[in-house]
């Protein structure tokens, strides 16, 4: 299935999002700065690209099953979608 920007906007912002975070934890990190606050930023860090994925994930179930209503083949089988979401968990 390929990305399109109608299924992955809300992914790619929180990526964007957790990719600053990153760049602070690295920054933390070179910086020698306090673990407790650069653990909590990788924390936020994991979270964000974990939900990112998710929000994938659930578009391609949206976009699959709207494929079926409409009586077409969709691009993905919900055993591969499954497969990829388990991949995440």
């Amino acid at each position: 299935m390929k990305l399109r920007p109608e299924m992955t906007s809300d992914a790619l912002t929180r990526l964007k999002r957790a990719r600053g975070q990153l760049n602070a934890v690295i920054e933390m990190m070179e910086n020698g700065q306090d673990c407790r606050e650069a653990l909590t930023q990788l924390a936020a860090v994991s979270k964000a690209i974990d939900r990112a994925g998710y929000k994938i994930i659930a578009s391609g179930m949206r976009h699959c099953g709207a494929a079926r209503d409409r009586g077409e083949e969709p691009e993905m089988t919900e055993e591969e979608l499954e497969k990829l979401f388990l991949a995440l968990a």
